[in-house]
């Protein structure tokens, strides 16, 4: 989308080649691209929420004191062109240490009201910047994960 500046894209290629290094190239991957990243934006998607590294991210965005925030993506076409099911929020599966609230009380997962792919998209492009600015003024307000 361009949103979100010095974000490369990674091919299906090279992350079959990252997964080919074993877990440790693939947590030194998510570490290197993390550097420097003020917010881990998660696309959810129908299963990203029980993804072993995706809660690897989260866990270790939040503790870095990073910003978090989801997109769900469901409505977006894929490339055979059709529409995926609504996945569940991965930030459920996290508990806050002082409120013992869950972690989708505070990190938002924002669901365009669109089923239009389109239009979809162009609020996730419209609204990105704003909300990745929200997730990083938010993090501070909240303490460590259990």
């Amino acid at each position: 989308m361009g949103v979100v500046e010095g974000t490369p894209i990674l091919s299906d290629n090279d992350w079959e080649q990252v997964e080919r290094g074993g877990d440790k190239a693939i947590q030194a991957w998510i570490d290197e691209q993390m550097k420097g990243a003020p917010c881990a934006v998660v696309l959810i998607g129908s299963q990203t929420a029980g993804r072993r590294w995706v809660k690897y991210e989260i866990k270790k965005a939040w503790h870095a004191g990073k910003g978090v925030l989801g997109v769900y993506i469901h409505n977006l076409k894929d490339q055979g062109d059709k529409q995926a099911t609504k996945g569940a929020n991965p930030f459920d599966q996290f508990t806050l240490k002082l409120s013992g609230t869950t972690l989708s009380a505070v990190a938002q997962a924002y669901n365009p009201p669109y089923s239009d792919s389109q239009a979809v998209y162009n609020y996730i492009k419209n609204n990105l910047e704003s909300w990745v600015e929200d997730a990083i003024k938010t993090r501070p307000k909240y303490g460590e994960l259990a």
